[in-house]
């Protein structure tokens, strides 16, 4: 078997004098539509933070806490999701409809049932998850009532990721982008209705969040279930589904080991540090980072699409060609979110709090990491790689070793080294350190091109 090609020695070009088959244009085009979703995806997070500042600082505390839990539900929604991607980009680069049918009817299936297994755990466990984060009193009330009410919308809350897959897979990430407006659009202005018109409290973010969801997942499964002509006799528990399962189990397992060595920091670290660490953590993850990290996953999911497009067409090169097409689109967004974290902490974590003390750890948190960003925007990069030709082993590998190194770290530099919240913060940079070059290291070594799935 011949050596896999690198990212090095890519050609331009296909053939000589062939047009090249993978451009800067089609990245952009199909990366640009994608960043945007993503963000307004992230959206939800960042609204509903907004929103929990007019209630007070444990319904923001409780949020931002939550938000790894979200991340939890979202590795399991991923073990349908994050395998059907790349089956799908591949089965449309090979032209074979009848997979892509399959595919897309036994997902359905699939994260459906996760939908109403994961609903109903969470309905039944919230009070003990709040604990297990180490949340107390009312902050720990405030995440067992928001966790709740987001369980009530267990399917389209599953079968939203699982949507966002499909249309990449095709290429259809302009749609994707109109679902997401959509539903920002949506939520938006169902949070203030619920929390204060109707008084419902941090009930009614969870609240908005399900029924913006429930519009736009049925207008998209709509959608596709034109793109793909279903049949009832595919909608199944069976060899498909197991297939597309297999993909996706490393990036469930990696997901999943991500939330809980959030769940864990927070545990040991950030909740025993005070309410005012937890809600600097939710501003500045889901608020700061929820608005950069999307555009991050815009470029990687563009370049995924495209990799396991051509690599469905039988053309390695062409998936060569859009790894390092993304490159300088990931480096330049990495650069501007240090900047912005840099120069624009204050003003950016100050809309969201009035307490001096969450607004100066928000602000610590910001400039901390601003200090790496360009590195979290190369791992998201090697990351859509990676996943896209279906290497999904070799990301759990090169992420959830280091990422586990943040509890003691993080920790140890808070308490022992007495950095307090800044410790946590910079045992985050060191990691993404790591990682980024890492996976970058994998992606450059080019073996993914020869990935079977």
């Amino acid at each position: 078997m011949p050596p896999a090609p690198s990212l090095a020695t890519a050609l331009e070009g296909g053939a000589p004098g062939a047009a090249p088959v993978v451009t800067r244009g089609m990245v952009f085009r199909l990366a640009a539509p994608a960043a945007a979703s993503a963000v307004l995806n992230n959206a939800f997070r960042v609204i509903d933070q907004y929103a929990a500042g007019a209630i007070g600082t444990s319904a923001q505390a409780a949020i931002g806490s939550c938000t790894f839990v979200l991340i939890a539900a979202w590795a399991v929604y991923a073990l349908v999701s994050g395998g059907a991607g790349p089956l799908m980009a591949r089965a449309t680069g090979a032209g074979d409809h009848e997979l892509r049918r399959r595919v897309f009817d036994a997902s359905l299936t699939g994260s459906a049932l996760l939908g109403v297994g994961l609903g109903v755990l969470v309905l039944v466990g919230a009070d003990w998850i709040a604990a297990g984060l180490g949340l107390q009193g009312e902050v720990a009330a405030d995440a067992a009532v928001f966790l709740r009410t987001l369980a009530i919308g267990g399917i389209p809350l599953a079968v939203h990721p699982l949507l966002d897959a499909f249309f990449v897979a095709i290429g259809r990430t302009g749609t994707m982008l109109g679902l997401q407006v959509a539903a920002a659009l949506l939520n938006a202005a169902l949070n203030p209705l619920f929390i204060d018109t109707f008084g419902l409290g941090i009930a009614g973010t969870g609240l908005a969040t399900c029924l913006s969801r429930f519009l736009t997942v049925g207008i998209g499964v709509y959608v596709l279930v034109r793109e793909f002509r279903p049949r009832l006799s595919d909608f199944a528990v069976g060899a498909t589904l197991l297939r597309v399962a297999r993909i996706g189990a490393p990036i469930t397992i990696n997901t999943l080991f991500y939330a809980a060595v959030y769940a864990a920091l927070l545990r040991t670290t950030i909740s025993p540090l005070g309410p005012h660490v937890n809600a600097a953590l939710g501003i500045g993850f889901s608020a700061l980072e929820g608005f950069t990290y999307p555009m991050f996953l815009g470029v990687s999911l563009g370049v995924a699409s495209l990799v396991g497009r051509e690599l469905g067409a039988g053309r390695p090169e062409g998936a060569l060609r859009a790894a390092r097409l993304g490159f300088p689109m990931a480096t330049a967004l990495g650069l501007g979110a240090s900047a912005l974290f840099w120069f624009g902490a204050e003003p950016l974590c100050a809309p969201f709090t009035d307490d001096p003390a969450v607004l100066d750890a928000a602000v610590t948190y910001a400039r901390t990491l601003g200090l790496t960003q360009v590195f979290v925007a190369w791992e998201a990069l090697a990351e859509g790689i990676l996943a896209g030709a279906g290497a999904t082993r070799a990301i759990f590998w090169l992420s959830a070793p280091i990422n586990l190194l943040r509890v003691p770290l993080g920790f140890a530099l808070a308490f022992p080294f007495g950095w307090g919240a800044a410790g946590v913060w910079w045992a985050i940079n060191a990691t993404s350190v790591v990682k980024a070059l890492a996976k970058g290291a994998a992606a450059a070594q080019g073996s993914w091109t020869r990935q079977v799935v």
